[in-house]
């Protein structure tokens, strides 16, 4: 491999294959290390995620609805959530599991979400039990299909599924609202229907997450948002109560959107961002995540030629 070959790696896409990335995406779940996987509202948060050293990628529905500036209840196209997962999964070599909603639709369209998804290079995707229009799983008021509609809906997705190794998860969330052995019972009637991976949504406490691991023999996936149902356990105590996967979905937005409103506020109320310089991510810091020198390096072997007789 030349100089150039090698600076251009992994600069315009990842370097790894999407079939890759969904080996190893399932390659961790069965690895019985917790994978952690902070939600990222861009490619670079991904990039930055897997700089950090995260074992892979989530893009929440709540995320994308909220960053085009609507809440989350359903609002979201297909295509929106397709161009979307795209341009994140492609900017880093990590697995990229994202949010399917409830499929966007009846049986035959969680199909071609499944397909839309694997051809924009997802790693995985998960498909939830509740009614359309769906909202937050942390919001009260929810409702959820009858057992046999969602049966249907995962039996559809996986049918339409090209590469095995795409992981198809299902989500509950029935908890909140028929209780937690039902919600059990559903998640086992999920993974008989062939669901790879479970999310067990807005469980309470730690004890009913280790009740629904005792219960459940598939990969299960903790959600630790904030402001929700459940406590914010560590990393730690998930992969000891024998989860497989953690997912931190708004928490990148939070924490970008809380100090962008501070910022704006100071801006506003003293006239200039001076003050602010400190707390920014620096340039060189931006640039280097950009890789900006490489980019020079590509271009410069590319177009390090002159025409001889050309003007100055």
């Amino acid at each position: 491999m030349t100089a150039s070959t090698e600076s251009v790696s992994g600069l315009f896409s990842s370097a790894v294959s999407a079939s890759a990335k969904r080996q190893a995406l399932r390659a961790g779940l069965a690895s019985g290390t917790l994978q952690r996987w902070p939600g990222a509202f861009s490619p670079l948060v991904a990039k930055l995620g897997a700089e950090v050293g995260f074992e892979g990628v989530y893009v929440s529905g709540a995320v994308l609805s909220a960053d085009l500036g609507l809440p989350d209840i359903g609002l979201t196209t297909l295509t929106e959530v397709a161009s979307r997962g795209g341009s994140i999964a492609r900017a880093t070599d990590l697995p990229t599991l994202i949010d399917a909603d409830t499929g966007f639709g009846e049986p035959m369209s969680a199909a071609r979400t499944v397909a839309t998804l694997e051809d924009a290079g997802l790693a995985g995707c998960h498909l939830e039990d509740q009614v359309n229009p769906k909202r937050c799983g942390h919001l009260d008021g929810k409702e959820v299909v009858p057992v046999g509609d969602m049966v249907k809906r995962l039996g559809a997705a996986i049918s339409a599924r090209r590469d095995d190794d795409f992981v198809i998860c299902a989500r509950t969330d029935a908890r909140a609202i028929e209780g937690l052995d039902a919600a059990i019972d559903r998640a086992k009637a999920y993974a008989d229907a062939g669901a790879d991976l479970i999310f067990t949504e807005a469980l309470r406490d730690l004890g009913e997450f280790e009740q629904f691991r005792r219960a459940v023999d598939v990969p299960l996936l903790a959600n630790m948002t904030e402001f929700g149902k459940s406590e914010l356990f560590t990393a730690q105590q998930l992969g000891d109560a024998g989860y497989n996967a953690v997912i931190y979905p708004v928490t990148t937005l939070r924490i970008a959107m809380g100090a962008v409103e501070r910022g704006l506020r100071e801006m506003l109320s003293e006239g200039t961002q001076s003050g602010l310089v400190d707390e920014m991510q620096h340039r060189s810091r931006l640039y280097e995540l950009l890789r900006y020198a490489d980019y020079n390096d590509f271009d410069s072997d590319l177009f390090n030629f002159t025409i001889e007789g050309a003007r100055k």
